[in-house]
Parts: structure tokens; sequence; C-alpha cells
């Protein structure tokens, strides 16, 4: 007879997101994952297998936490100014306290090798594909736009953010809003 799960699956996912988020995966190990999350080694990987399960169940739940924001995107009728939004909200969203701890995605993706673990690398690829489609989709509002201006527009708003998102790191929150303005300043 299977033995019944002592623990919310959903609250030590979240556990384990904000530990990735503020170690990183590859310092990360199982043994600080167990005490974070409040369960045993054999807890994880009967539920998750590893610690890459583990990981990429925080991918997901972290984007199921940062919809908040990408829903309002979506739902966007100002173009460039949507995007901008977008920009602000991320900030906001990335505050822990008087921190901002940028992007998790961003973070991970700053640390590993793409060859090293390519089924993680690949989770973070499409986190970051669907955010830029979003910029994609909020840029084609402006009639004035061909698409090749658009498709190079959204790579260089993904550029901006992930830059944003390191930057959130060092730098002063007044700091930070004029990068976002000056982004946005051409567009």
């Amino acid at each position: 007879m299977a033995r019944k799960k002592q623990y919310n699956e959903t609250e030590v996912i979240e556990k384990a997101m904000r530990l990735f988020w503020r170690n990183g995966y590859e310092s990360t190990s199982v043994r600080m994952l167990e005490k974070e999350m409040g369960i045993n080694q054999f807890s994880i990987y009967a539920s998750f297998k590893n610690k890459e399960g583990v990981f990429l169940e925080s991918i997901k739940f972290y984007n199921a936490q940062i919809k908040s924001i990408t829903d309002t995107l979506e739902k966007s009728n100002n173009g460039v100014l949507g995007i901008k939004a977008y920009f602000f909200d991320f900030l906001e969203f990335s505050r822990e306290g008087a921190i901002f701890k940028g992007c998790l995605v961003t973070n991970t993706v700053n640390e590993i090798k793409e060859d090293s673990n390519p089924t993680i690398m690949a989770a973070l690829k499409r986190f970051s594909s669907n955010i830029r489609e979003l910029f994609v989709r909020n840029l084609k509002q402006d009639d004035e736009r061909h698409v090749k201006e658009i498709e190079v527009q959204a790579d260089y708003l993904m550029n901006a953010l992930l830059g944003l998102s390191i930057s959130s790191k060092v730098f002063s929150e007044d700091q930070l809003q004029g990068i976002i303005e000056m982004t946005f300043l051409h567009l």
C-alpha cells in the first residue's frame, strides 16, 4: 500500500523555488532542499525523482506566480505602453522586502551551461519565449510597425528585460526606473 504524503506539494515546491531563486540551481544541494522544504531525501526522490525534478516543478510554480503580471500584458491593448508597464510590474514582482531578487529564470540562465543540463535550459528557453511572444503581440498593436521591426524590437526588449533582472540586484530603485524609461524612449 502506498504511503500518504505528509506534506503539501505546492507548499514544498514554493519553498524550493525560493531557495533556488536565492542560491541558484548549481549552489542548491539536495540537503539544502531537504532542510528548506521540510521533507526528507526519500520524499524528494519519491515525489520529484531528483534535484532537477524539483527545479522543473519550481519553474512551473514560478510561471504560475508571475502569471499575475503576464496575464495583464496578455490582456493589454496598450502596445508599447503595456510592455513598459510589464517592466515596472516585473520589478515589483521580483522585490523581497527592500531588495530585488531578479528573475529566477535569468538567474539560472546566468549560472548553468546549456550543454550541462539541456532539460533545464529547454524549460528556461520556453519560459523566455513565452514572454517574448507577449512582447510581439503587444508590438503588433501598433499598425505602423513592420513584422521584421517587431521581431527585432521584441528581441531588444527581451535583452533589456534580462539586463533589468541582473541590474536590479545592484542598482537603486531610482536607477532601475531610469533604465526602464530609457529603454522605452524611442520605441
